[in-house]
């Protein structure tokens, strides 16, 4: 009896328990044409609030075709995998061979966890970089196309006779852009840009903004 109980007291010494921890990726979108910062709030589940945070925003109602959204990015939970190990009364040579198992296990999940994480490192973007591309992109296509550059001097014509320093109320420059679109930079280069994010992100084209000026005095 006396051999028996130090085998079982053996056996309960050794049981373990090992907890991984993985953190779950924030869902992202991409952002198609017509689409706002609410809608896809609306759509996933989250506020507008939460979207601005993850993606660090400074205009939710300035966002590009093409641009990567994090949607619930501050709701991230985390997944627990479990793995316990219950041993039996069994002689002390199976006991050191379930404690030998127990430690390849719990390496094997530590090894995956760490190559998870060099992963999400490696995949995440800065939204400061994609938004600079994608304006980069923007505007080269708006340059070396002429009937885009028509549509684009006629909006200007329309709205301040071409001028950059032309101003009514909160709107202002040959666009007439708000001047929250502008973040206090009313500098030409800077009105063109913002310019020409807005009406890709709103209307794909400055010929579809023109039709839609034709059709309701404003773009």
């Amino acid at each position: 009896m006396k051999i028996k109980n130090a085998l079982l007291s053996t056996a309960a010494a050794t049981a373990s328990l090992f907890a991984i921890g993985a953190t779950a990726q924030a869902a992202t979108v991409t952002v198609k044409a017509d689409d706002t910062v609410s809608q896809i709030a609306l759509d996933h589940n989250t506020t507008v609030d939460a979207i601005q945070q993850a993606n660090h925003l400074k205009d939710v109602n300035l966002i590009l075709v093409g641009q990567q959204l994090e949607v619930n990015g501050d709701d991230s939970t985390t997944t627990t995998t479990t793995t316990t190990t219950t041993q039996t009364s069994q002689p002390a040579a199976t006991t050191q061979s379930s404690s030998q198992t127990t430690n390849q296990a719990s390496q094997s999940q530590t090894s995956q966890s760490s190559q998870t994480q060099s992963s999400q490192t490696q995949t995440s973007t800065p939204a400061a970089k994609t938004t600079t591309q994608q304006s980069t992109s923007s505007t080269s296509n708006y340059s070396n196309n002429s009937s885009e550059s028509a549509a684009k001097a006629w909006i200007a014509n329309k709205e301040s006779g071409g001028s950059y320093s032309a101003r009514n109320g909160q709107y202002i420059g040959k666009y007439q852009l708000s001047a929250s679109y502008l973040n206090g930079d009313y500098s030409a280069a800077n009105q063109e840009r913002v310019a020409n994010n807005y009406v890709a992100s709103r209307y794909g084209s400055w010929a579809n903004a023109k039709s839609h000026w034709l059709a309701n005095n404003w773009y």
